[in-house]
C-alpha cells in the first residue's frame, strides 16, 4: 500500500503540543499527593517535589529537541539510539516500546478509565468501557491523520478545560487552607529524607510523556521547529497545571483530612468535596475518566510509529512497516492493540507497571547522554535547534535521572532486573532478524 504525498506531515503544532500533554497527563497527579503525605508534612516540600519532577521533564524536553530538530523522523529513543550508538541499541529501545512501553500504560490508563466511568455509569461493566474504549479509539486512529488529529485536539482541550475549572472552583469555593510556599527550616530539611527521594520516582513517572511527539516526527509539519517548541511549551504546560492542581489539593483540604484519608489514592476526590460538597467525588470521577481518553488516545497515536519505523528499517517486520492508502500504519496499530486487549483481559499488565518506569528513565537517560556524543561525533552538523542551556540542563536531566535509576535498583532490584531483562530478550530477536539485509 502507498502513502500520498499529502499525508506525510499533516500534525500541526498545536496538535503536537496536545500529544505531548495528553500523555503527560494521566491519573498520577490525581492519586500521587495522598501517598506523598505519608512521610512529608510540609506543603512547601510536597510542591517542590513538583517542582522538581517539572524541571527533570523541562530538561528532558530541552535536550530531546535537539536530537529531533536534527533527525526528524518518527521512532523516538529507537531513531535516535541506532544513529548515536548502535542499531542493536536502538531496536532494544524500540522492542521496549513496541512490547510494553506503550501497551501496558494505555491497559492501565483504560481499566482507571473503566473504573471512573463505571461510578457514574453503574450499568457497563467497568472491564467492558476499558475495552470498548481503546477498540473505538484505535479504530478512529486507523482512518485518517486529520481525524486523529481533530479528536487528539478536542479532548485534550476539553482535558485542559476541566483542570482548569476544577483549579479556578478551587480558589472560588474551598475554604482556604494555610499552604507553605515560602521556604522554611522544617519545608527544607524534609527534601533531604527518604521519603521525599521515594516519592520523586513517582513524581518522575507522572511527568512521562514529555517526549510523546518524537514518536511522530516524521508527520509534523515543519518539525525542525516544531518539534522542540512542541517538546518545551507542552511540557510547560503540564508542569503549571500539576503544580496548580496540588496547591489546590493543600488549599481545599485540611491537612488532618489528608493524613487520615485509608484510600490514599483517592486525594483528588477528598479534595472535590470540600470544593463541590457531596457531588464532588462523582465530579473528579467524570473529570478523570473524561482526561483519560485523550491520554489513551495519544499512546494509541505515538506508539504504532515506533513499530512502522522498525518495519521500514529491518525487512524481518516489513509488514508493520507497511501504511495503508491514507498513511496510516494499520498493521502497527492493529498489533498494539492486540497486546492492549490481551492485558486487560488477563490483568498481567500489573506486573509490567512496577518496573516499567526503571526501563523508560533508564532509556531516556541514554539518549539525553546521546546528545553529547552527537555533538562530538557530527561538531559541524547543521543544527537547526540547540538545547538552551547546554550543557547544564542534559546534565541537570541526567543527574536526576540517574539517582532514580540507583534507588530504583537498591530498592527494587527484583522489579529492575526484571525490567532489563525485557529489554535484553530483544537481542535475540535483532539478531535473527538483522540476518537480512537492513533496509
Amino acid at each position: 500500500m502507498t502513502t500520498t504525498t499529502e499525508n506525510i506531515r499533516l500534525v500541526g503544532l498545536v496538535t503536537a503540543i496536545s500529544l505531548v500533554i495528553a500523555n503527560m497527563v494521566g491519573t498520577g497527579v490525581f492519586t500521587s499527593l495522598g501517598y506523598q503525605a505519608i512521610g512529608i508534612n510540609s506543603s512547601f516540600a510536597l510542591l517542590f517535589l513538583w517542582l522538581i519532577g517539572g524541571v527533570y521533564a523541562l530538561c528532558g524536553a530541552l535536550s530531546y529537541g535537539e536530537l529531533a530538530a536534527v533527525m526528524p523522523r518518527s521512532g523516538g529513543e529507537y531513531q535516535y539510539l541506532s544513529k548515536i550508538y548502535h542499531p542493536a541499541l536502538g531496536f532494544l529501545s524500540g522492542w521496549l516500546s513496541v512490547t510494553v512501553g506503550f501497551a501496558a500504560p494505555i491497559a492501565l490508563a483504560a481499566i482507571a478509565l473503566g473504573q471512573y466511568a463505571n461510578i457514574v455509569i453503574t450499568g457497563i461493566p467497568a472491564q467492558a468501557i476499558a475495552l470498548l474504549t481503546v477498540i473505538g479509539i484505535s479504530l478512529i486512529h486507523t482512518r485518517n491523520l486529520k481525524i486523529g488529529s481533530n479528536f487528539q485536539d478536542i479532548f485534550t482541550i476539553l482535558k485542559i478545560v476541566l483542570i482548569a475549572v476544577f483549579i479556578i472552583c478551587g480558589f472560588l469555593l474551598a475554604k482556604p487552607q494555610p499552604v507553605e510556599i515560602v521556604p522554611n527550616a522544617e519545608g527544607i530539611s524534609q527534601i533531604f529524607t527518604s521519603s521525599f527521594a521515594v516519592s520523586l520516582v513517582y513524581v518522575t513517572y507522572a511527568y512521562s510523556g514529555w517526549n510523546a511527539a518524537i514518536y511522530l516526527a516524521g508527520e509534523i509539519k515543519n518539525p525542525e521547529k516544531n518539534l522542540p517548541r512542541a517538546l518545551f511549551v507542552g511540557t510547560a504546560i503540564v508542569m503549571v497545571l500539576y503544580l496548580l492542581v496540588n496547591f489546590i489539593f493543600l488549599y481545599a483540604t485540611p491537612f488532618s483530612a489528608i493524613e487520615a484519608l485509608e484510600e490514599k489514592e483517592k486525594i483528588a476526590a477528598l479534595a472535590a468535596q470540600y470544593i463541590f460538597g457531596e457531588t464532588g467525588g462523582k465530579i473528579i470521577s467524570l473529570l478523570i475518566a473524561f482526561g483519560l481518553i485523550s491520554t489513551i488516545s495519544a499512546m494509541i497515536w505515538a506508539g504504532p510509529r515506533v513499530t512502522q519505523v522498525i518495519g521500514e528499517d529491518i525487512p524481518f517486520f516489513a509488514l508493520l512497516g507497511r501504511k495503508n492508502s491514507r498513511g496510516i500504519p494499520y498493521y502497527a496499530i492493529l498489533l498494539q492493540l492486540i497486546i492492549v486487549l490481551v492485558l486487560l483481559l488477563t490483568s498481567s499488565f500489573e506486573e509490567v507497571i512496577t518496573y516499567l518506569g526503571f526501563t523508560l528513565i533508564l532509556s531516556s537517560f541514554f539518549t539525553v547522554l546521546g546528545l553529547f556524543i552527537h555533538r562530538w561525533k557530527y561538531p559541524d552538523l547543521i543544527r537547526p535547534y540547540r538545547t538552551w542551556g547546554y550543557p547544564i540542563t542534559p546534565l541537570i536531566f541526567l543527574a536526576i535521572s540517574l539517582w532514580v535509576l540507583i534507588y530504583v535498583f537498591t530498592d527494587k532490584p527484583y522489579q529492575s532486573l526484571a525490567g532489563l531483562m525485557t529489554i535484553m530478550l530483544g537481542l535475540p530477536v535483532y539478531f535473527l532478524a538483522s540476518k537480512q539485509k537492513l533496509a
